[in-house]
């Protein structure tokens, strides 16, 4: 059986949630990781803007690293450019969504909160998936460009301020009987942040992401069981690229750093 590879990219590193997934069920496929910090972050960028670059910057990435599927590993993007980018391309993709509908069935007091960035909450798309399948839900909405920062800072090496997750996650934290009970993680970087996001809480949430539907996606979209092949190197060497050089190189070590302990054997510029 040869080996398949997957491309999971993201503006930034918020698509390990996803990866982690993907690999942790279909551990026998290989994958390269494509972040575009030169255009960190996506969710600024116009619609136009955004599906341009991601056109462009896959079509020179696929012919220097082909794959047989790409998970686009950013709501942003995905709700921007899945369409384009399937039209374009020929080879499966699979994009995200949040994850309103397994929220929606694991809640017990019919309050949900949606932690996402300011323009996946205001998008058409969004309001579709609440009216769609959390309608008898109370559906609150908090929309954080800053935690993305702070999930990019924490694979960096930096060290977090709880105070930080407080002063965002303030206007639940007050709800007392109408907190939501289940967070719907909106954005592929906040998975990375769960301890510091339950912390927050004085009883447990649930925090809901869309990472294990991506992953069973992928499974279904590959065909057949990607078992790992302890024999084989090739299905364990996990690279991953940036579009961007780092000015600060103790940072650049971190990221790698962190990047390796996800099972990455290489962290390399791209210039893309």
């Amino acid at each position: 059986m040869s080996v398949k590879r997957v491309l999971i990219f993201d503006s930034g590193v918020g698509g390990l949630s996803v990866f982690e997934q993907v690999i942790k069920l279909n551990p026998g496929i290989q994958c390269q990781y494509l972040f575009d910090n030169a255009y960190f972050p996506y969710g600024e960028l116009k619609q136009t803007q955004l599906v341009a670059r991601l056109t462009q910057l896959l079509t020179d990435f696929l012919q220097q690293y082909p794959a047989d599927l790409i998970v686009i590993a950013c709501n942003s993007a995905s709700t921007v450019a899945l369409k384009a980018l399937r039209q374009h391309f020929t080879i499966p993709i699979v994009g995200v969504v949040p994850a309103i509908k397994p929220a929606s069935l694991v809640t017990r007091n019919n309050v949900i909160g949606l932690l996402a960035t300011p323009g996946t909450i205001a998008r058409d798309y969004t309001h579709k998936l609440i009216s769609q399948f959390a309608a008898d839900k109370s559906v609150l909405s908090i929309g954080s460009t800053q935690l993305v920062k702070l999930a990019e800072d924490k694979l960096m090496g930096k060290v977090l301020s709880q105070d930080e997750f407080m002063d965002i996650l303030a206007p639940w934290l007050s709800q007392n009987a109408s907190m939501p009970d289940t967070l719907v993680l909106g954005c592929t970087h906040f998975p990375l942040l769960k301890t510091e996001i339950q912390a927050c809480f004085n009883t447990e949430v649930n925090l809901v992401d869309s990472g294990e539907a991506i992953a069973l996606r992928v499974k279904q979209l590959l065909g057949e069981e990607q078992k790992l092949d302890l024999q084989s190197q090739q299905a364990n060497s996990h690279q991953a690229f940036y579009t961007k050089l780092f000015n600060d190189n103790q940072h650049l070590a971190a990221l790698t750093q962190s990047f390796s302990g996800y099972g990455f054997n290489a962290l390399q510029h791209c210039n893309l």
